[in-house]
């Protein structure tokens, strides 16, 4: 059974306690595999994460208007940050990768999404765990079930690599360095 915490309640999150969870990394503009190492290193240098280990790198088609293909990877991570606070230290990286936030479905240096937060559900305004669409990509889905196959989406209560085996793949191609 997987437990529900509303979003009032997270200030009360036990700061000692580590918390698994799973982002999602994306590129499609610069030396894409590059901001995805060099943002995996900014995330581990932060006190309260912990980088465990990353998928490939896959090259993937784009989802919105035309722009570039991206390159796409998934990260398991331990933090004993609260889900808003990782939220921020994300949404900083990216900013700090010159990530603008104009429009949605364009091109970007750095798209960082948490996805994962152990079993927790949360539903927030700038917030939703798991992400609301991770069940439908295959750019997420490739990559997490290489480094979390076992991992229960807590809603609809599959594995990842189950999940992954639901969705065309159609388009990605794991990148070999």
């Amino acid at each position: 059974m997987s437990d529900c915490h509303p979003i009032a309640d997270l200030s009360r999150m036990p700061t000692q306690q580590w918390f698994s969870c799973a982002i999602a990394l994306g590129s499609n503009l610069g030396d894409c595999q590059q901001i995805l190492v060099a943002s995996l290193k900014q995330l581990s240098a932060y006190q309260g994460i912990r980088h465990l280990r990353h998928s490939h790198w896959y090259e993937t088609l784009p989802v919105g208007p035309p722009q570039p293909n991206y390159l796409n990877g998934c990260a398991i991570l331990e933090t004993n940050l609260s889900p808003q606070a990782l939220l921020a230290v994300l949404l900083s990286i990216e900013e700090q990768f010159g990530r603008v936030r104009k429009e949605p479905w364009r091109a970007r240096t750095l798209d960082l999404d948490l996805l994962l937060y152990d079993q927790w559900q949360l539903t927030g305004p700038n917030l939703h765990i798991p992400h609301p669409r991770m069940r439908d990509r295959a750019f997420v889905l490739i990559p997490l079930a290489e480094i979390a196959p076992t991992w229960i989406d807590p809603v609809s209560q599959q594995t990842i690599l189950e999940l992954s085996q639901r969705v065309n793949a159609d388009g990605i191609l794991q990148v070999v360095i």
